[in-house]
């Protein structure tokens, strides 16, 4: 390979990387924690980010199969049985703001 072609490469390959940087700083998943902590019916439960739908609303659940809902703009909703936990009508700036959301540092 001579010397221009192993420059051009070398600069796509730098901008390939910045792009994929600057991907994952705008991965829509970091809006959200990636676990919240309730309190329902003496017990608290961790509730980890399974998935967020073309809605934009994000699943969490627990491991024990509870689960619950939530939008960046909207309140926590239980799916499932009628739960009433600490959680339930919280937006995600309550639930950071009374320490039960944690976020994953890249």
């Amino acid at each position: 390979m001579n010397l221009a072609k192993a420059a051009t490469a070398g600069i796509w390959f730098q901008l390939s990387v910045c792009s994929y940087s600057e991907a994952l700083a705008s991965e829509p998943l970091d809006d959200f924690p990636f676990v919240v902590t309730c309190e329902y019916k003496g017990l608290h439960h961790a509730y980890y980010l399974s998935k967020l739908g073309p809605d934009g609303v994000a699943t969490y659940i627990t491991p024990d199969r509870l689960a619950g809902t939530i939008s960046i703009d909207g309140q926590a909703k239980a799916r499932g049985e009628g739960q009433v936990g600490s959680c339930l009508g919280k937006t995600l700036k309550e639930l950071r703001a009374s320490g039960q959301a944690y976020d994953i540092k890249r």
